[in-house]
Formats: structure tokens, C-alpha cells, sequence
């Protein structure tokens, strides 16, 4: 660093000990409980504290060496409001400005005055507390170290789409090319894509931040849709915060009702409602979530199974026994992990084997389309419980076109009563697919191929709780214990 002052260095050598260690970054370089601004905080809330964990994590697997280029980290976040977003903006951009010598950044809001008033706003205030503070100079418009405004930099930039241009050529070879979008949802597709041009040297990263307005878009796509799984991505709900209005908050849903669009937007951090052609409603679902779960002493703990079709899709397991599906946990496998399916058939040997009474599967239901020689597999092994189940082949019931549409119709009447995982993926699944009836006046789901169009991911997720519903399960016969004859003479008792 040219020029730097003894003290400098000594910063220097501290700040450079966080490299892969954001939240001790944001701990060490703010005056907490000082005198000032900070003087009743002690650091950063829960949620925060939690997505710089999983920052560092990212920095720590990709291990960059300063010469070959790792993946790019790309994490997105949708939230109701006053959670700290734009605090968060101006943490991680003073982290990679103070511990990535000739970064190059990009910052951007959904608009100019959201860009200028709150994301730039945060930045100029959190770097002028910062101990790196003084290495930087920030304008209205762009912080830049006062030795090499040239090369290590990051500008604020408006996000219409004919300013696509001010995003391409971002490179930093040796460095971290960086991108920020605040209140991602409204920023354009042309952005984010050209916005990817810049990811692919050295430690690129990318990150996304706003309340998910559109059940549509890029945004949409990254946090509940069909990228979701390129991307680490979070949905926090205000309530669950430290700084929001909590008595604001409760107005709103007093107001506005739980699962309305308003809420589920501005507090809860989820997407408005699908529409009319939503085949199983968000309502249904919401209740589901937090209903007590019951069951029977006999009903049956009935498995499903959704393989992964490729690298990129997930292996789910979900588990039901009567009217709850929550209490024992899912398993999710990445499909990279399964494409030698050997290691999928140990991990379902495993749960078909487990003889603890509470985890005793009576049948598993897997689906045929990549998941038949698995089936096969169990069967040498000599597990007779478990079935493969073809989505397109026919309905018990003519009400439906196919099995597909059977068995989500009686997952749709199941969710009455039941009660389901409070998950993000499981919920976005549910009340992604529309629907709409064929020439034979039979239900049919919107196809995985359309729902892709749409940007909504494949349901793995509420594709595994449906085959629950593949098939009736017989009731569990109950042990009885006869007590052993003792001889007593010449009298058995």
C-alpha cells in the first residue's frame, strides 16, 4: 500500500485476517457500543450474522489462489421490510473494498432514487465509521482507494436497461469483480444478464437483496424459481428481525390479513400469490404449516421419493404418516452426489432398514421416471416395500388425466387437515403449478416443461410429499405380546 502510515499497516494486518471471515470483519472494523450512532448495538442481528457466515463459507470452499478463477458466489435474499438490507449492502461492500486489493464493483437499486438516497446513502455513512475508512474516498457516485481510483473501485449505477452496458467489462483477473442489486425484484432481466459477463475471472460474486414484489423475473427466479438452486438464497420474514416496527407489523396484518399479497410481501419475504390458476392455494398451504399434526396409532409411515433428473436437481425424501408430514425431515440430496446411483440406493437401504418404531417405513413410493433401477436395486436387497410410480401413467380415479394429477389432487384434499414443513422450497413447489382440464373435462397439471417457462423450478419438493398419496397404505398391525407359558408342575400358566 503506497504511502501507508505505521498504524495503517497495523489495520492492515488485522483487516487482512478476515479475507474469508466477513462477520468478524463487521465485528472488528465498526464501533460497537461506543460512544455514537452505535452506542446501544452490539453487532449484527441473527439473519445478518447468519448470511456472513455462509459468505465466508463460500470465500473458504473456493479456496482462490489470486491466479485461477474459482465459481462465482452468488447469494440472494428476499425479505419483508426494515430488516437492514441496505446495512448489510454497506458491510459487505466495505469487506471486499478493505481485504481485496483492486476490486471492481458494481452497485445498483431498482431505482435511481432508491440507488442514491438508501443503498449509496448506507455505504457513504458505514465507510465513514469503518477503521478502513480513511484508505477511501467516497463521492456521490463512487468509493475508490485513494492510491488506485483506477483499479480498485465500486460505482453506483442505474439499472434501466439501456444502461446495460455500464455493467459489461467488469474484470478483476487477480481480484473480486463484484455486483450489488438492492430491491433486486424490480431491476431488469437485461441486467442480471449482462451483469454475468463480468463473473467469470478471478473471485466474482454477485448479490441480490429486496422484497419480492413479482412472482416473476430474475429475482423471482434465484429466491423461489427454477435458479434457486445456482444460488445461495434465504426469504426472512420481518417478524423475526430486531429492527422492524413490530407494532406497524401487527397493524399490517390486522389490517391486510396473514396471507394476504401485502403481507406476504412487505413482511413475511415471499412472492405475491401465483393467481387464479394456482392449482393449490397459498392459504391452504399457509394453514398446513402451522397446524398441530395428528395421526393414528396404526397409521402407516408412508416414504416418497423424487430423483433428481439431473446434477443441477435435487434427490428429496419426504415422509407422511397420516396427517403429518412434518415431524420427521426430509432429506435432500444434491443430484451431483447421485449420479452413480449407488450412493441413492445406500441412503434409501438405510431408511427402509431402520426398525425404530417411530421411523418404520411400511412403503415407499419412488418415481419411475430416474428412479426405476433404484427400485430394482432395493429389490435384490431384498426390500419388497417400495414401488416405482409413473407420473403419466393412468389414474385410478377418471377424474384425473394421469397419476400426476391424481396424486396432487388428493395431496390438494389432504392439506385440509394435514400439516407440513414450515419450508420454503416445499411451499413454493405446492403453489407453483397451475392447471386446467382436457377434452375429457380431466385434471391436468401444468407440465414441469411449462412451469419452467414461467421461471418456477421443478417441485422436487412437493413432488416427494405426492407420492405419499400414490397408493392406500395398509393400517400397521399392532404387536401383541403373548406372555410365555411357565411349567408348574404338571400345569402350564
Amino acid at each position: 500500500m503506497a504511502s501507508a502510515s505505521h498504524p495503517d499497516l497495523q489495520i492492515a494486518q488485522i483487516i487482512a485476517e478476515t479475507y474469508d471471515d466477513p462477520l468478524a470483519f463487521v465485528q472488528l472494523a465498526y464501533p460497537w457500543r461506543e460512544p455514537g450512532e452505535l452506542a446501544g448495538f452490539t453487532g449484527p442481528d441473527e439473519w445478518q450474522s447468519a448470511f456472513l457466515t455462509d459468505l465466508g463459507e463460500g470465500v473458504r470452499s473456493r479456496g482462490f489462489d489470486g491466479i485461477h478463477a474459482v465459481s462465482p458466489i452468488r447469494m440472494a435474499t428476499a425479505s419483508g421490510h426494515g430488516i437492514g438490507k441496505s446495512t448489510l449492502v454497506a458491510w459487505v461492500v466495505d469487506w471486499i473494498m478493505s481485504t481485496r486489493p483492486h476490486c471492481q464493483g458494481t452497485i445498483t437499486a431498482n431505482t435511481y432514487t432508491q440507488l442514491e438516497t438508501k443503498t449509496w446513502a448506507a455505504i457513504q455513512k458505514w465507510t465513514g465509521m469503518c477503521v478502513t475508512g480513511g484508505w477511501f474516498q467516497a463521492t456521490g457516485t463512487r468509493l475508490y482507494h485513494r492510491h488506485y481510483p483506477k483499479t480498485w473501485f465500486c460505482s453506483a449505477q442505474s439499472c434501466r436497461e439501456e444502461n446495460s452496458e455500464a455493467f459489461a467489462g467488469q474484470h478483476a483477473v487477480s481480484s473480486t469483480s463484484f455486483y450489488l442489486f438492492d430491491e433486486a425484484s424490480a431491476i431488469p432481466d437485461k441486467i442480471f444478464e449482462v451483469a454475468e459477463g463480468g463473473l467469470t475471472d478471478g473471485e466474482p460474486m454477485i448479490f441480490a437483496f429486496g422484497n419480492a414484489t413479482r412472482a416473476g423475473g430474475k429475482f423471482h427466479r434465484v429466491t423461489f424459481g427454477s435458479e434457486r438452486d445456482r444460488w445461495n438464497h434465504r426469504s426472512i420474514d420481518s417478524r423475526s428481525c430486531t429492527l422492524p416496527n413490530k407494532a406497524q407489523i401487527a397493524e399490517w396484518i390486522q389490517d391486510y390479513g396473514e396471507d394476504s399479497d401485502f403481507v406476504r410481501v412487505r413482511v413475511r419475504g415471499l412472492p405475491p400469490r401465483a393467481g387464479d390458476m394456482q392449482f393449490i392455494d397459498s392459504d391452504r398451504v399457509w394453514e398446513a404449516q402451522r397446524r398441530a399434526p395428528q395421526f393414528l396409532v396404526d397409521d402407516p409411515l408412508i416414504c416418497g421419493v423424487d430423483v433428481a433428473r439431473g446434477g443441477g436437481d435435487w434427490n428429496v425424501i419426504r415422509f407422511r404418516k397420516g396427517f403429518d408430514a412434518r415431524s420427521i425431515a426430509p432429506i435432500r440430496i444434491p443430484g451431483e452426489q447421485t449420479r452413480d446411483s449407488t450412493f441413492l440406493v445406500s441412503k434409501l437401504s438405510e431408511v427402509l432398514a431402520d426398525r425404530r418404531p417411530e421411523y418404520k417405513v411400511s412403503h415407499m413410493f419412488v418415481d419411475a421416471a430416474f428412479g426405476g433401477p433404484v427400485v430394482n436395486r432395493l429389490h435384490q436387497l431384498g426390500f419388497r416395500n417400495a414401488s416405482e410410480i409413473n407420473f403419466g401413467s393412468q389414474s385410478p380415479d377418471a377424474h384425473q388425466a394421469n397419476m400426476r394429477a391424481f396424486m396432487w389432487n388428493r395431496m390438494k384434499e389432504w392439506l385440509i387437515r394435514g400439516a407440513i414443513t414450515q419450508d420454503q422450497n416445499l411451499e413454493t413447489d405446492l403453489t407453483g403449478p397451475g392447471f386446467r382440464h382436457n377434452s375429457r373435462d380431466q385434471l391436468l397439471l401444468e407440465s414441469k416443461e411449462d412451469m419452467a417457462k414461467r421461471g418456477l423450478a421443478s417441485p422436487d419438493d412437493g413432488d416427494a410429499l405426492a407420492l405419499t398419496f400414490a397408493r392406500q397404505v395398509a393400517p400397521v398391525k399392532r404387536e401383541v405380546h403373548h406372555p410365555t407359558p411357565r411349567y408348574s408342575g404338571s400345569v402350564w400358566s
